[in-house]
């Protein structure tokens, strides 16, 4: 104990103790800030991951989003003309060798013409190159319902068209929507009505525009539900512009397609 007792009465003891207890601090104080460092350095590589993985996400949505509203382009262009094509060669067919068959084969071919003519278009979206501008026909809307509609009544749909309320031209994606939509379930009256006669009617109101056809009769079962692929592509249509459609059978036989597009006001 006396040695002990004289150790630590020795001159320069507390200035070692002071030293080693400051160095032990450093130490660890040092090794702290390194372990923070190395913390930070992960969470930023950490977060550039998770940023490069949304932007990847983002682009395959991106991508995975223009290929379904391609698809359904493609869906509408082919579905509808190819589906007259087919009614008026069979027409051909069974009234071939009469006036008739220069007549239906003559739709054909113009339905084979207009479908080339938006296929181009379609893919010329898709690559355009320096001249495609000059093959490309602007997209359809409610201007060309006239053409729609002698189509239609060519080919053994008697239509009847009503439009109230002021005209005005519209926003391209309502515009598109809209005829997509007439011609859709004039397209679906064709291959699966009675052929007796098809309505549509068309609303402007100041805030949005009312589409509707209705049709006589219905053979097949694939638009009964009003789920076919046809209508669901126009339903997400629809409910991109912030708009509701309904689809069904009528009760008193046929079939029936509202729809409810914004837009804005005069």
């Amino acid at each position: 104990m006396r040695a002990f007792a004289l150790l630590w009465d020795s001159e320069g003891v507390w200035e070692l103790v002071v030293a080693a207890v400051a160095c032990l601090a450093a130490a660890f104080f040092a090794v702290r800030l390194v372990s923070a460092r190395r913390a930070y350095a992960r969470a930023v590589e950490e977060r550039g991951w998770l940023l490069e993985r949304e932007r990847e996400s983002a682009a395959r949505g991106a991508v995975d989003a223009e290929r379904a509203r391609i698809a359904r382009e493609l869906h509408d262009i082919v579905s509808h003309n190819v589906s007259v094509m087919v009614v008026q060669a069979g027409a051909a067919r069974r009234v071939l060798g009469s006036d008739r068959a220069v007549d239906a084969l003559l739709a054909v071919e113009s339905a084979g013409r207009d479908t080339m003519a938006e296929l181009r278009h379609m893919l010329g979206l898709l690559a355009p190159s320096a001249d495609s501008d000059e093959l490309l026909e602007p997209q359809p809307g409610l201007s060309r319902l006239g053409a729609l509609v002698d189509k239609m009544c060519f080919a053994g749909l008697p239509v009847d068209v009503r439009i109230s309320g002021e005209p005005r031209p519209l926003p391209s994606g309502v515009d598109l929507t809209a005829y997509r939509i007439v011609q859709e379930a004039l397209t679906n009256a064709l291959k699966h009505g009675d052929g007796q006669k098809a309505e549509v009617l068309v609303r402007y109101a100041d805030h949005h525009l009312r589409v509707e056809v209705l049709s006589t009769g219905l053979k097949g079962v694939s638009t009964s539900d009003g789920e076919g692929r046809g209508l669901l592509g126009l339903r997400q249509r629809v409910a991109v512009l912030g708009g509701d459609l309904d689809a069904r059978r009528r009760l008193g036989g046929g079939f029936r397609v509202r729809a409810k597009l914004p837009v804005e006001g005069p």
